[in-house]
């Protein structure tokens, strides 16, 4: 009898104990649902997706949707499309045209160097909505903002004020700004929207700068790139992109022509040897492992490069330039010797001057018509 009251104690726990965990199990799994979408994947999509455009009548921007763009465009890190030049000369942005651009811009980076380049990561570094436009600091800005204790003023016991920091704002070689326009005034508009209207000069949607630079460059450079091909026709920035920086570098001239060599690989691998004048590769040389060697001259592809003769003929003539046309002469009517030297020019008839009277031409003690 004890031994059958033993057998059903022992039983009696064993069912006790096996509820319990079933019961946590059924809890712990519960019915298996179709799997949802990843949530990283929905504002991916959402950014890539364009806004909608900014309707014609839209209202003036309200003072929420102000500090709303203020709050998310300020202190971004976005990559350039194209190049901004430092100092006071930034970009201008209407319609989607950006200015200056050509040669215009050419001439500012020349003079002032670039402060981003298409690719680079720029820093906003300041948001200012104004009447028709909005600025947008990049790096800084061209100016140096005062801190707050700059701003403070002591005043004395002789009523002489004393200002903290400088009076004038020093200037920041080193940065630049953006400044987009709009016909009557800043209107309505959200923030993606805001992103599309920037987007021929600024990137948001790119997560690197290599991204970001294949973004600015043609469709068969881009393509090359990312083979790590290098085209005849390429500029310098494409080949460091391309095969990255060339571990040796050879200065040679040929001729008149000064040329540097970049040279990627070692044997018993394949060695590139790509020679680049000025700023354009003109020649790819390969050296195959079994002794084969193919060379490249022909471009592979063709860059727009501003016209330094057009860039001339489109300067800047004031219009009371002196000219030694008559009134009324164009340029294309005026005369032309047949075999293109101009001649030495008649010198006007000299009348007779009278007795101790002497001619422009005359010098004292020259002889004129028997006269002296």
């Amino acid at each position: 009898m004890e031994r059958l009251r033993f057998a059903f104690f022992v039983l009696f726990s064993a069912l006790i104990s096996t509820i319990p965990a079933q019961s946590q199990n059924s809890s712990l799994t519960p019915p298996q649902d179709p799997p949802a979408t990843p949530p990283s994947s929905t504002p991916a999509l959402q950014s890539t997706t364009p806004a909608p455009p900014i309707p014609a009548n839209a209202p003036r921007m309200s003072k929420q949707t102000r500090l709303e763009i203020i709050r998310d465009f300020e202190t971004q890190i976005v990559y350039a499309r194209t190049f901004f030049p430092m100092g006071a000369t930034g970009i201008k942005l209407r319609d989607g045209v950006a200015t200056p651009s050509g040669p215009a811009l050419q001439q500012a980076l020349a003079i002032w160097g670039p402060a981003v380049k298409p690719g680079d990561p720029a820093h906003l570094s300041y948001v200012q909505i104004k009447d028709d436009h909005i600025h947008f600091d990049i790096n800084g800005g061209p100016v140096h903002r005062k801190k707050w204790y700059e701003h403070i003023q002591v005043q004395g016991a002789n009523g002489t004020t004393a200002q903290m920091g400088p009076n004038e704002a020093p200037q920041n070689p080193h940065g630049t700004y953006l400044d987009v326009y709009f016909d009557k005034y800043v209107p309505e508009m959200t923030a993606r929207q805001l992103r599309d209207l920037l987007l021929p000069v600024l990137d948001f949607n790119a997560r690197n700068k290599e991204e970001a630079y294949l973004d600015t460059v043609p469709p068969k450079v881009k393509t090359a790139i990312l083979a790590h091909q290098v085209l005849v026709g390429m500029n310098s920035e494409m080949v460091v992109h391309s095969r990255g920086k060339a571990p040796k570098k050879v200065r040679e001239k040929d001729g008149e022509t000064e040329y540097e060599e970049w040279i990627y690989g070692e044997p018993p691998q394949d060695v590139d040897f790509v020679r680049i004048v000025g700023d354009e590769v003109i020649r790819v040389e390969t050296m195959r492992v079994g002794g084969q060697k193919i060379v490249r001259t022909e471009k592979e592809v063709i860059l727009e490069k501003p016209d330094k003769d057009t860039e001339a003929k489109q300067e800047d003539r004031p219009p009371n330039a002196p000219s030694l046309r008559r009134p009324g002469e164009d340029s294309e009517n005026a005369p032309k010797p047949s075999d293109g030297i101009s001649p030495v020019p008649v010198a006007p008839p000299v009348d007779n001057p009278g007795p101790g009277q002497q001619t422009p031409q005359q010098g004292p003690g020259d002889t004129v018509n028997g006269h002296k």
